[in-house]
């Protein structure tokens, strides 16, 4: 697997960082550019130590996203600015809102209110398993399952990172009262959609997303 150059790696930081200025994520959370900046750019020295794969679309394989928690950008707003192919993401999580999935407690993910997720894999590998099973593999791997917000900022970096026949499940986002699992796939109408599937169900065109890692500030 090709790696970035640390050169590589602080340009791709910088589009990310401008992705979210287009995307109005300062004024959405009432802050000055400047001030919502600060939460942001010291994460760009945490580059400097790290070995992380080049982009590869069809493998599903990304070097790292911002994320920003969602105690800044609500996940309802964040999926709404979404976009791919001219259609704007949407959330669906009936009965449930995105606020009753909280991240599971084997997974730690920083305190501060933007941090970077490292070595993303869409999950190839694992489609068409059920979410209990593809759990499984990723512990069995020594990587991490992704939380709702991290999907999110999946898809506002990498709009095209979600293809028909690989979206993904969020398996570190669970309502801890029954066995639904967060996903984002592409619904009929070609929009984003963030949604949910039952935890034993396999899907042809389905897999679960995973980490190697977490940094914040």
């Amino acid at each position: 697997m090709k790696e970035l150059s640390l050169t590589q790696l602080k340009q791709e930081f910088d589009r990310q960082v401008a992705n979210l200025l287009k995307h109005d994520y300062h004024k959405i959370c009432d802050l000055p550019k400047e001030e919502f900046l600060e939460y942001i750019t010291p994460l760009k020295d945490q580059l400097d130590q790290l070995a992380l794969p080049e982009v590869n679309l069809e493998k599903g394989h990304l070097p790292f996203v911002i994320v920003i928690r969602n105690e800044l950008v609500s996940s309802e707003k964040a999926m709404s600015l979404t976009e791919q192919n001219g259609k704007q993401g949407v959330t669906i999580l009936r009965p449930h809102i995105s606020q009753d999935f909280k991240t599971i407690d084997e997974i730690t993910v920083p305190e501060s209110k933007a941090y970077l997720l490292l070595n993303i894999d869409r999950g190839k590998e694992n489609i068409n398993l059920p979410p209990s099973e593809a759990m499984k593999l990723i512990k069995k791997t020594k990587r991490s399952p992704l939380t709702i917000n991290e999907g999110i900022a999946i898809i506002t970096h990498f709009p095209e990172f979600l293809i028909k026949n690989n979206c993904f499940s969020l398996l570190a986002s669970r309502t801890g009262k029954d066995q639904r699992v967060p996903a984002i796939w592409i619904n009929s109408k070609k929009e984003p959609n963030l949604g949910w599937c039952w935890d034993g169900n396999p899907h042809t065109w389905l897999g679960s997303a995973s980490a190697s890692n977490r940094i914040g500030i």
